[in-house]
């Protein structure tokens, strides 16, 4: 396992990772914007129509969908490294989402004066004001997460049962690479066969584009979640660790729960996920600190 991990993911991996994926997105991002150009010219056609293939603005959603599975990698990268690292870049993930979403209703926009009586340009709405939240929500986050407090140093076997957490974290980590890469090709699989098999499997496919592969990925990451919840218990009882751990479970439970969703209340839940996850750090922190400045029992 050691070495799987070290050839996964490690920084000669993360780092020749990033390259092939933007190298991927440049291309996809090229080819996209062609055959929007093509269709327009009428070089080509397509059974069905598309909301994705109508504007050129469009075309950016393409290569953000690639950059978006890096950071899934950049997710598990950091999963032994810091638990708080690890679930903000669940919420990057989310927020980045919702960005890509705009690049899609951007190309749907009515611009008329009836703005709230069209679908799209309220959900552009929604959208353009939840990502300018969630990035603030997200750089409180990150603020809270660098908060450092001494406490009374580990023991041996405190010490012990520390390394052993991060073995167990490295071990997860490693196992949802090669299950990420499986995800990722079945929905994209079972996305393409539903184009192929339908007349009609265009419209009905690119109406939850959003969930493809994130749906099932963050079901993946609640389970993840939840056996470091359970194995968190061995290295420490403390009540603060205890609820933030489990916290963040909740946490990664509301933000799978968003893609059952849609319209304003898809965007509520996120914003609830995101704040939920942050007030428990604050609290944690807070917490942390006041034991922090307790004297020492002898």
């Amino acid at each position: 396992m050691h070495i799987a991990h070290s050839k996964l993911l490690s920084d000669s991996a993360r780092i020749w990772g990033e390259k092939a994926i933007l190298s991927i997105a440049i291309v996809s991002f090229i080819i996209h914007l062609a055959l929007i150009y093509l269709l327009q010219w009428g070089w080509i056609s397509l059974p069905g129509g598309t909301e994705l293939l109508s504007n050129p603005i469009a075309a950016i959603y393409t290569p953000f969908s690639f950059i978006l599975l890096y950071e899934v990698y950049l997710l598990i990268y950091y999963l032994p490294k810091s638990i708080t690292t690890y679930i903000s870049k669940q919420y990057e993930i989310i927020t980045l989402i919702v960005i890509r979403r705009l690049f899609k209703d951007l190309s749907n926009l009515s611009l008329t004066s009836d703005w709230f009586q069209s679908n799209y340009d309220l959900q552009f709405t929604y959208d353009l004001i939840t990502s300018i939240v969630l990035f603030f929500f997200i750089y409180l986050f990150n603020v809270q997460s660098r908060k450092r407090h001494a406490r009374i140093p580990e023991d041996g076997i405190q010490a012990q049962s520390i390394q052993r957490f991060i073995q167990l974290k490295k071990t997860i980590a490693t196992a949802l690479v090669p299950l990420f890469l499986l995800l990722a090709v079945f929905s994209f699989g079972h996305w393409a066969l539903g184009l192929i098999q339908t007349s009609d499997g265009i419209a009905l496919s690119f109406k939850n584009i959003n969930n493809i592969f994130f749906e099932q990925f963050f079901t993946v990451l609640i389970f993840a979640d939840v056996i470091l919840l359970l194995f968190s218990f061995y290295h420490t009882d403390d009540f603060h660790k205890v609820i933030r751990n489990s916290g963040f479970v909740i946490s990664t439970i509301l933000l799978r729960i968003s893609f059952s969703v849609t319209g304003l209340l898809n965007t509520a839940l996120i914003v609830a996920a995101i704040v939920f996850g942050l007030l428990i750090l604050l609290i944690h922190n807070r917490f942390e600190k006041h034991l922090s400045e307790q004297p020492q029992s002898v």
